[in-house]
């Protein structure tokens, strides 16, 4: 067996730049780098391990591993989700860190990647494994346990967990940490802890572990018996609909749900991560659903008889709190790749499989008996979707004096973009306004991180996203090749991608310091910077429950009530902070034209050549004009005893809502004969 004497960081590093992801969808083979590059800022516990690979592997491979310099360990794991996200799972980052703060900095990161079931490789540094100079700067020492070090916090958050004590205990790690990354159905946050002693140890490495390396992305066909079960329950259905998730991207199904729907005349409604499944003006697309859907949505997931889901989570805002579902003998049939997500809701069918395998073999199965919704549905769906469309309309139509509302500017920035365009946002109340309003034609078209809904998420995510666009376009002749760059296999029209992120000013002042790494890099990412001097999610969200805003607005302290509610607004100049980092700034001053002058920034913006960096709007709004009513709901408790009257008020709207909320409890098993059996569903 050949071998090579290289330190542990070095063979990571080699290790990691010869991983390949491998992936078949309908004939056609991808083959890309799984890590295509490698996030870090370098501290004691990582510049002489890491560091100096990442700095070898820079004089003498420059390609080995590409290096990205980054301003904190939290965005760089952010990146790296975003980057993972719109190459749908194929690809992500590995981000390096030192010890303490550096690590630890990653942990909402992690949380975040394993949330959404997006892969990213973190490599936190770890204490000496030899203890040698024991304690070491910024070591944890807990009397009980002295094994238990910061890093040990990623264990519950991440999906897979392992620390290389030994520099033999490298192989099993990174072996064991691809195959989770690359395993739909397990993928997260692969965490392996590196202590800072073990980096720069030496080690006789295989060859054959340095070797190129090949990891096949699993995509299971349904098995015929759930199959058959599935089209049993779905032709006994008056009232269907699908209910499409982000795992209908991730396994590149756009069309085949397309063709489910039209084949059978069933409606369609998307979650959060499933926008852009279908286009928002398709005959049989109801839009978003849930808590931050819409009517047409809501208003017919209400009556359903049977709920087909497909890649969901099936979270708390899609289900409206457990309240969307009211038909009495509802029953779902459930499409996942993971087995969790299959069983939720108490599915009478949960399939355990590839979206992409399952629609295809549902269409078959349900064409060939003659199955279709009817016209009665489809002229339901018809009277909803126009109700709904104009409700849109009019929020983006209508205009507010001094200061615009979200809606207009959703509206404006929506019609600046171009169809391929992609939008990016997390946290506030824009995720949920986007989710309502955004209209979609591109299945790249809206990137909004809503599984962990994580403030700060959006610039950083951002960027991530606009690396994996410039990558698709640079890969754009190899894809479908058996042989590809970093970006190839994810969208044969890469180029001209513009990424525009919408954030307001809370999320802002959370993270933003990234921009500072798209000014190094010349990247140009659109900002719009949405500045209400404060939180207006949860203000609004507050003054709903009887909280009266408390603690949402930035305002001067009144020392003497110890309130931040009444004072006058801190003078905080956004715009001029974005100018400080070496960021262009468009601003747009209020007036009654600001709708239309926001579009122009928009439109100079996307007209800028890429490489000349980062471009940010700054654009005042109104936090007190909410986006249309959903007509649907989210649980958060009302305290039950308050003696303000605003709580008593809210806890009494809180338990009417709360009435309607549903357990689901109960399943429709299938009979010996094969049919169901509607009347044991509760």
């Amino acid at each position: 067996m050949t071998t090579r004497e290289m330190s542990v960081a070095q063979a990571t590093v080699e290790f990691l730049a010869n991983q390949r992801t491998v992936d078949d969808v309908d004939g056609e083979r991808v083959e890309v780098r799984t890590i295509p590059g490698m996030h870090g800022i370098f501290g004691h516990g990582n510049v002489a391990g890491v560091g100096q690979a990442l700095k070898q592997a820079q004089v003498l491979a420059p390609g080995l591993m590409p290096y990205h310099q980054g301003r904190n360990e939290q965005g760089l794991v952010h990146q790296a989700v975003g980057y993972a996200r719109h190459t749908r799972r194929r690809q992500t980052y590995a981000v390096t860190a030192s010890i303490g703060p550096g690590s630890t900095n990653m942990v909402t990161g992690a949380a975040l990647a394993t949330t959404n079931r997006l892969p990213a490789l973190l490599l936190p540094s770890d204490e000496f494994a030899t203890r040698a100079p024991d304690p070491v700067l910024q070591q944890l020492e807990l009397p009980h346990a002295y094994d238990v070090s910061c890093a040990d916090v990623f264990r519950p958050i991440s999906r897979f967990f392992d620390r290389v004590s030994r520099p033999e205990q490298l192989y099993s790690a990174l072996l064991h940490g691809m195959r989770v990354l690359t395993d739909p159905a397990e993928t997260g946050a692969v965490t392996i802890s590196l202590p800072q002693d073990v980096q720069a140890e030496r080690i006789e490495v295989p060859e054959e572990f340095l070797a190129p390396r090949r990891w096949r992305i699993r995509r299971p066909g349904p098995e015929e018996t759930d199959l058959a079960d599935a089209v049993e329950v779905i032709r006994s259905a008056r009232r269907p609909l699908i209910v499409a998730g982000g795992g209908v991207h991730y396994a590149f199904a756009e069309e085949k749900l397309r063709e489910l729907a039209e084949a059978t005349g069933t409606p369609v409604a998307y979650t959060q991560a499933g926008v852009g499944v279908m286009d928002w003006d398709h005959p049989l697309c109801l839009g978003a659903i849930g808590s931050t859907g819409s009517t047409a949505s809501n208003a017919y997931a209400a009556e359903a008889d049977v709920v087909i889901g497909v890649g969901t989570r099936w979270e708390d805002f899609t289900t409206g709190s457990m309240t969307a579902f009211q038909h009495p003998d509802v029953r779902f049939v459930t499409i996942n790749i993971t087995g969790l997500d299959a069983h939720k809701m108490s599915a009478s069918v949960p399939v355990i499989a590839d979206a992409g395998k399952a629609l295809t073999a549902l269409t078959e199965a349900l064409t060939s008996v003659g199955h279709h919704a009817g016209e009665e549905i489809a002229e339901t769906v018809r009277t909803e979707k126009a109700r709904w469309d104009g409700i849109v309309d009019e929020a983006f139509g209508t205009r507010n004096q001094p200061l615009p509302s979200q809606n207009e500017i959703i509206g404006a920035v929506n019609t600046a973009m171009d169809d391929r365009d992609t939008v990016v946002c997390a946290a506030g109340s824009l995720p949920g306004d986007l989710h309502k309003m955004w209209r979609v034609r591109d299945p790249h078209g809206y990137h909004v991180e809503y599984a962990y809904s994580c403030m700060g998420y959006e610039i950083a995510g951002g960027l991530g996203v606009k690396r994996a666009a410039l990558a698709e376009a640079a890969g754009t002749a190899a894809t479908g090749s058996t042989t590809a760059g970093p970006g190839a296999g994810t969208d044969a029209s890469g180029d001209g991608r513009d990424v525009v992120v919408m954030v307001g000013d809370g999320s802002y002042l959370m993270m933003h310091t990234e921009l500072v790494t798209a000014v190094a890099e010349g990247l140009k990412l659109i900002v719009v910077l949405i500045q209400n001097h404060g939180f207006a999610s949860i203000g609004a969200l507050s003054e709903s429950l009887g909280s009266q805003r408390f603690g949402t607005k930035y305002r001067y302290l009144d020392a003497e009530t110890r309130s931040f509610d009444e004072g006058s607004a801190l003078p905080v100049d956004l715009a001029t902070n974005a100018e400080s980092l070496g960021v262009d700034v468009l601003r747009v001053e209020r007036g009654a034209d600001v709708v239309e002058r926001l579009q122009d920034a928009v439109a100079a913006a996307k007209a800028r050549e890429e490489g000349t960096g980062p471009v940010l709007i700054h654009v005042e709004s109104t936090p007190y004009i909410d986006a249309p009513d959903s007509e649907s709901w989210w649980d958060v408790p009302v305290t039950g005893v308050s003696e303000l009257d605003s709580a008593q008020q809210a806890h009494r709207t809180y338990s009417e809502h709360k009435a309607r909320q549903r357990r689901l409890l109960g399943t429709a098993p299938i009979a010996g004969d094969g049919t169901t059996d509607p009347e044991r569903n509760h």
